[in-house]
């Protein structure tokens, strides 16, 4: 624990040195106007300003809405500002979940006056049929970007949103604070795909709570391939519903100079509820720290843990799997594995006509496969490509 707290130290974070507010008249006024290179940074995040095959879009820069509209009915999107003027300050939603003293960081969101995020709420009913995309992108150096982001899943409707953040390829140092809220009704299904392609000296604070009621299912995918300063994320899920379900599938690469502490919490509060943290990450010479951790206090009621990591090069891998079983009869599992490429792999791959590069890299990508996040097939693709890309740092 000694060694986990040293590392902890060394990504203290001075708020002091962000601006989180200023620039906003200087921010495009319209999706059409985004520009080739940021147009790509966004693709790399999973958001495609075409808005080919969305649903629905909302997209802000640093402090500052750029667009925001809904193209299907059944699915609303605002800015969290115009949300809150619309529903009187959403009173049962807005900081209900996330507590505004959880930490520093929770009461320096609250604190900030400039407020940005989104408001998707889907109607009783809905099938969203394509995903609704949403981008948290920085443009400005030494930006600090607050935001807030609530998401209601209304009774036995389901939706995709695929949310990006970034920053600009010119962008080295910034801030991202960010609260997320998920509400799932009775019934209610919310796929949540999270994409990270930060710059390098990028720290990053986001917290999420979610509640999902009776038959409500809530499945989280998230992907982080490049090099960032400091991630701290712990989405915590409390399933209130009985036959609740959540699951959290998450791919991770650590290189050098990056230290991420990630993980979920899953908490099993009805019974016939079921939860699955699964992990896969890899360090090329950062500080990996994979926490994981489900708690069972209802029966029956199920929860399975699971982290991989691969050390490829210098770094560290910290696995953290943690159960808490409060109720005779609770079925809680965990399984976690941190260590090299087997050399009898590569030898096997080898034997089949690849040299040793080719090998290894195929059972790199093979250890980053995203086929079980039932994501659309272009952004699969469009990860696989980036995937590949990376490959360069990986090796």
């Amino acid at each position: 624990m000694s060694e986990l707290k040293a590392n902890q130290e060394k990504v203290e974070v001075d708020l002091q040195r962000y601006a989180f507010s200023g620039g906003e008249d200087d921010v495009i006024k319209g999706i059409d106007r985004v520009t080739p290179e940021d147009r790509e940074q966004l693709l790399m995040a999973g958001v495609d300003v075409s808005q080919k095959g969305r649903s629905g879009t909302y997209l802000q820069f640093d402090h500052a809405k750029v667009h925001c509209s809904s193209c299907q009915k059944g699915v609303e999107v605002l800015g969290i500002n115009e949300a809150l003027a619309k529903y009187d300050g959403l009173p049962d939603y807005f900081w209900k979940a996330v507590d505004k003293d959880q930490d520093e960081f929770t009461r320096a969101s609250a604190a900030q006056k400039t407020q940005g995020g989104y408001f998707i709420r889907t109607e009783k009913g809905a099938k969203i049929t394509e995903p609704v995309q949403s981008c948290l992108f920085i443009k400005g150096e030494n930006t600090g970007q607050n935001v807030h982001n609530v998401v209601i899943v209304e009774e036995n409707s389901e939706v995709h949103i695929i949310t990006g953040c970034a920053t600009s390829h010119d962008v080295v140092s910034a801030m991202h604070l960010g609260i997320s809220e998920f509400y799932i009704k009775k019934g209610g299904r919310l796929t949540f795909t999270m994409i990270h392609n930060w710059g390098e000296d990028v720290v990053v604070r986001p917290r999420t709570v979610g509640i999902v009621e009776e038959d409500g299912v809530f499945l989280n995918n998230y992907i982080l391939l490049n090099r960032v300063k400091s991630v701290q994320s712990y989405p915590t899920i409390h399933l209130n519903g009985r036959g609740a379900v959540a699951r959290f599938n998450a791919v991770i690469v650590t290189p050098k100079g990056s230290h991420v502490d990630t993980g979920n919490r899953i908490i099993l509060n009805a019974p016939e509820t079921r939860g699955e943290i699964i992990s896969r990450t890899i360090t090329t010479g950062g500080m990996n720290i994979a926490r994981g951790e489900i708690v069972g206090n209802a029966v029956p009621a199920k929860g399975h843990l699971e982290c991989k990591g691969l050390i490829l090069g210098d770094g560290v891998i910290h696995a953290i799997p943690e159960l808490k079983g409060t109720r005779t009869g609770v079925e809680l599992s965990h399984e976690a594995a941190v260590g090299k490429i087997a050399q009898e792999e590569i030898e096997y791959l080898m034997a089949r006509g690849l040299d040793e590069d080719e090998a290894t890299s195929t059972i790199v990508r093979g250890f980053l496969n995203v086929d079980i996040m039932g994501l659309p097939r272009e952004l699969k693709e469009n990860i696989d490509r980036t995937i590949a890309e990376h490959e360069g740092d990986m090796f």
